[in-house]
């Protein structure tokens, strides 16, 4: 058995691949994208004047670099930007199994305040679901596309699991899907009611068109659950991307702010809104590590603040003695 590393890519690929998938998944805009290349560009110049590789390289090596930064003048703001994209760089490669560990996870940065996740509010994703049951150029279109919003914001899935789900994991009126993430790594994640009867629906309309296509062409049946005639064999991120825009749009939301990663945030946000435990977010995340999903820790701390202030009894205003006994 391989441990994890054993998969990285060459150097040269890292960028490249780091770049794409924030491009597809996380929905980053083009002049976000332009600034991790340039950032990460310069990085990679300085790994390799040295000699170093990123599957190898130790905290003490970004560590050296970001001293360089420092003592080349950079600006503060300039140096904690440069970090922040060699942590998602390492963030990416470790969840994707081409690292062991992330080692610009526990690295100080210059002072810059921390950006919480983007996030939406539950009318925002109660307009998109309802948005989606209308959006698609045919009725089976509009059934796989309330799918896969029902199925995106019950289960928190990376929108690189949602598309490639297999076919054979919805079989059944599953209360649960087997998802495999990053790092072929394995997680189970329930389905609310919402989600099930949704995934009934498609898969009698997805079922219903492949005999179909059968029977007029002879095509061969697909493996996965959101089948497409691409290369892939299903349903790109790029195209998952393009789709969630066109509901935004629908449903009033800005498309600026709607992103899979952002519906993933959404998922979190809300469960911990409504009393879940950090550990069991991190566990239906897939996670690997709680301190990733300790982002989340904004939303329990306004929490406790509310329940402070609403229930215990000395936060409750009080009259002015009328002086009676």
């Amino acid at each position: 058995m391989t441990g994890p590393g054993s998969d990285a890519p060459p150097d040269p690929q890292w960028l490249p691949s780091f770049l794409d998938a924030q491009s597809a998944e996380a929905g980053a805009a083009r002049n976000t994208i332009l600034s991790y290349g340039r950032d990460l560009s310069d990085f990679a110049g300085f790994l390799q004047a040295k000699g170093l590789s990123y599957a190898t390289l130790t905290r003490a090596d970004i560590e050296t670099y970001l001293i360089r930064c420092e003592a080349e003048g950079l600006a503060k703001s300039t140096r904690a930007r440069r970090l922040s994209a060699i942590r998602q760089l390492f963030r990416f490669a470790y969840e994707e199994g081409w690292r062991a560990d992330n080692p610009a996870i526990r690295i100080a940065g210059p002072g810059r305040a921390q950006r919480l996740p983007k996030t939406l509010s539950l009318e925002e994703v109660e307009a998109l679901l309802e948005a989606a049951r209308d959006q698609g150029r045919s009725q089976k279109d509009q059934i796989r596309n309330r799918c896969l919003m029902e199925l995106l914001y019950a289960t928190g899935m990376r929108v690189s699991e949602l598309v490639s789900l297999p076919v054979s994991s919805a079989r059944g009126d599953p209360r649960m899907l087997l998802v495999r993430g990053k790092g072929d790594k394995e997680r189970m994640v329930p389905l609310s009611p919402p989600a099930r009867e949704a995934l009934a629906d498609w898969l009698s309309a997805r079922d219903e068109a492949e005999e179909q296509a059968r029977i007029e062409h002879r095509a061969p049946p697909s493996r996965f659950l959101f089948p497409s005639g691409g290369k892939e064999g299903h349903l790109t991120r790029q195209g998952f991307h393009k789709l969630l825009k066109d509901i935004a749009v629908k449903a009033g939301v800005s498309p600026a702010r709607v992103t899979p990663h952002v519906l993933r945030h959404a998922f979190a946000t809300h469960l911990l809104q409504g009393g879940a435990d950090l550990r069991a977010i991190q566990m239906l995340l897939g996670h690997a590590d709680l301190s990733t999903t300790e982002i989340y820790t904004h939303v329990l701390d306004e929490r406790l603040k509310e329940l402070v202030l609403t229930h215990h009894p000395l936060a409750k205003p009080r009259g002015k003695s009328d002086g009676t006994a």
